[in-house]
């Protein structure tokens, strides 16, 4: 019998090989016998790509180049194991590579670039009247309240009550329920857990058993619902910030987190199915690179398509550069609170009070207890199991912040056998307070207010107090949360992020049923509604009306519909900034990556770019309503350039600006004045920034500009970031 041909053979052995590799148990060869194989995800040159953009096609192409590439004997075993093919979000595959496997495909010309897979971090009835949105009036109205849109929400999927319909053509067609579709990606969460999910634990199926996913979606969407409510509080009609649109949920996080390689699959999916906009509440390490990045690229591959997508910022505040998700084609989101808290009170036996929040509503009978430092009873942070409870037993314990979650603490005193809890917050937090759904009474207080409770203890032979609960309170001011991520960039500082904040303070949405309030396994509790806190609450708000937008302005580009909302709070602009994908590669040209990263990486569809023939630019020259600039030396005149379109009522209009320059430095905008016509509907302007000495200020500074024709204003911030012995000599003048 005559031999096969060579790449016969070959293409036999590699399919043969990948397919034992995908047969594999968890107790075969490939994962433990080589300790260092772990999950990459590997960007592939589009010449070496399927030409067709589906996966199994991608699957059926990458099996066989995979093992071509890793045929040489010191790299062929183990043998490689892929988990997923991508054919929309990234050109390229994610596969089980060795350390050394991985690096011999980096080496490879047909292989743009191979990052290791990183865990991610996951990041309401009064919202939506907080947002000033009326089904009756403005953006709601206009849009039909997004009826057409979709939404996908890229998390840990809806509860089970929620109706279900799994959609197979290309676009997502709206169906009676606010829910269409529902799909899971675990291959490399359980690959990097080393073992299969647990079953018994989280379930391998689109149902949410962490809730936080229920909790995202229900915000971004959802028909309204009448006695809405956490144990009475916050009770009133609660609705999806877009009521008509319809979700896509796309389960890439499990009971211990979320990985890159998953949420690439889920957004590649996405993309694929031609949802209108993807809501991603979860980040990966901020450190990483525009490159290194799977939600960057995955979101300027969906940017492309003309998909917005939101993401959080990250609760990492209120520390500087804590931001995440920072390209500058996503919509970044940080949280702050709104006009409604929870209010406590607690009392002490000298009469002080002191103004906490709590999600507590049990029965307490008002009277005095003695109180008691969790410190001189075993443990400062009160943790499980390390209380004294004969030092405890029918006492309020005061916890400080750190090592557990503070219903844990309460957790703990209940326990120990105490009657209450008060948690002290962080001290970076200021007079933030996060609220919590305590099993006891129990409220959690800002860190000043619990150091002079301390004191109070101190100097007090036999201290008492009591927690009075008040429920809901429409009283509070507005303001940034402290744990809302800050800038500037790590990546870009000279792009500003967060790019807006959305409310993110005590949000009601709707909750999982087969997991607790708290979240955790003691708690037997199970609530249709939960309150949570973080910029995982405030980023699906901005999803919603980013498709109140996106219907209502149909013919909008991402980059409009993020102007939009960052100039204006009222949604209708007046003037919006666009930006395209040419724009974007202006600023990765400028970020200084090469021809080849920027063509194999980001650009998956074959287009050819050379930064050499670009036009000499500077990442703050990308067309953003925001300015942020950075100071080189003291005297120097920066100017950056920016255009606007007129998409107001008129298309006769003229804008004059005004201002207030950021300290340290002059502001110049020329013109000063735009005139819009038939035939003039876009204008360029030029900010000059000249930096001056102008007293002691810190080394960042903050100003804006804002045009207005009257009935419009549209304001972009100003940053400048200063250098450290620059701001401190021009501080001492």
């Amino acid at each position: 019998m005559a031999k096969p041909p060579a790449t016969t053979t070959l293409v036999l052995c590699c399919l043969l090989a990948v397919a034992a590799a995908a047969a594999a148990t968890w107790i075969g060869h490939d994962d433990q016998q080589d300790n260092d194989v772990s999950t990459y995800i590997v960007h592939v040159m589009p010449a070496h790509a399927p030409r067709l953009a589906t996966h199994r096609i991608a699957r059926d192409h990458y099996a066989p180049f995979l093992c071509e590439l890793l045929l040489p004997p010191h790299v062929a075993r183990p043998p490689p194991r892929l988990l997923y093919s991508y054919a929309h979000a990234a050109t390229g595959f994610a596969a089980r590579l060795t350390a050394r496997q991985a690096a011999h495909l980096e080496a490879h010309p047909c292989v743009a670039a191979v990052v290791r897979d990183e865990a991610y971090e996951l990041h309401t009835t009064l919202s939506s009247s907080f947002l000033r949105l009326s089904p009756s009036s403005g953006l709601q109205a206009e849009s039909n309240s997004a009826t057409d849109a979709v939404i996908a929400v890229i998390n840990s999927t809806m509860r089970p009550s929620y109706q279900t319909r799994l959609c197979p053509q290309h676009r997502l067609l709206p169906f009676v329920a606010n829910l269409v579709g529902a799909k899971m990606f675990y291959e490399g969460y359980e690959r990097a857990s080393g073992k299969p999910i647990n079953e018994t634990e989280d379930s391998k199926s689109p149902l949410d058993t962490t809730g936080h996913g229920t909790h995202s979606a229900a915000i971004a969407a959802g028909s309204p619902v009448s006695d809405a409510n956490l144990f009475g509080l916050a009770n009133g009609v609660a609705k999806g910030t877009a009521p008509g649109a319809r979700i896509a949920v796309y389960k890439v996080c499990w009971k211990m987190g979320c990985f890159g390689s998953d949420v690439v699959a889920g957004m590649d999916e996405a993309i694929a199915d031609g949802v209108d906009v993807i809501s991603l509440s979860l980040a990966v390490n901020r450190k990483r690179t525009f490159a290194q990045d799977p939600t960057a690229i995955s979101g300027f591959n969906a940017v492309r398509k003309g998909i917005v997508v939101v993401a959080s910022a990250g609760s990492g505040g209120p520390k500087e550069s804590t931001v995440t998700n920072t390209a500058p084609w996503l919509l970044t989101v940080g949280a702050s609170s709104m006009n409604r808290q929870f209010q406590t009170i607690v009392v002490l036996g000298d009469g002080q009070t002191f103004s906490g929040t709590s999600l507590y509503l049990g029965d307490t009978d008002g009277s005095m207890k003695s109180l008691v430092f969790g410190g001189f009873a075993g443990s400062a942070a009160c943790e499980i199991g390390k209380l004294d409870a004969t030092k405890v037993a029918g006492k309020i314990v005061l916890c400080e912040a750190g090592q557990a979650l503070d219903a844990e603490k309460g957790v703990a005193v209940a326990q120990a056998g105490g009657f209450g809890v008060i948690v002290s917050s962080r001290s970076s937090y200021g007079e933030y307070a996060k609220a919590t759904a305590h099993l006891i009474p129990g409220t959690t207080v800002p860190n000043a207010a619990a150091l002079e409770i301390l004191r109070y203890m101190a100097r007090t032979p036999y201290p008492v107090g009591k927690i009075l609960f008040f429920g809901t309170v429409l009283s509070s001011s507005p303001r940034i949360a402290s744990f809302s991520a800050r800038g500037p960039s790590l990546a870009a500082p000279e792009i500003l992020k967060p790019d807006l904040v959305a409310p993110g303070v005590s949000i009601l949405a709707a909750w999982s049923g087969l997991v607790s309030p708290t979240e955790l396994d003691v708690d037997t509790r199970r609530v249709k509604f939960n309150i949570l806190s973080g910029t995982s609450a405030a980023c699906p708000h901005v999803s919603g009306v980013a498709a109140l937008l996106k219907m209502a302005r149909p013919s909008w580009t991402p980059a409009m519909i993020m102007s939009a909302l960052t100039t204006t709070a009222g949604l209708d602009p007046g003037l919006v900034y666009d930006a395209g994908v040419d724009d974007y590669l202006d600023v990765l040209c400028a970020l200084g990556y090469s021809d080849e990263d920027i063509v194999g990486i980001f650009l998956r569809d074959g287009t050819i770019t050379n930064c050499s023939t670009r036009a000499s630019t500077t990442v703050a020259d990308l067309n953003r309503a925001s300015i942020s600039v950075a100071v080189k030396a003291y005297g120097d005149d920066i100017t950056v350039r920016r255009t606007v379109r007129n998409v107001g009522g008129s298309v006769d209009a003229v804008y004059t600006v005004g201002g207030v320059p950021p300290p340290g430095t002059q502001l110049r905008i020329r013109p000063s004045k735009l005139v819009f016509d038939a035939e003039h509907q876009t204008r360029t302007y030029d900010v000059v920034i000249r930096t001056v000495s102008s007293g002691s200020f810190d080394e960042y500074t903050h100003g804006s500009i804002v045009w207005s024709d009257g009935a419009h204003k549209v304001r972009s911030p100003i940053a400048v970031t200063w250098p450290p012995s620059q701001s401190a000599a021009v501080a001492a003048i």
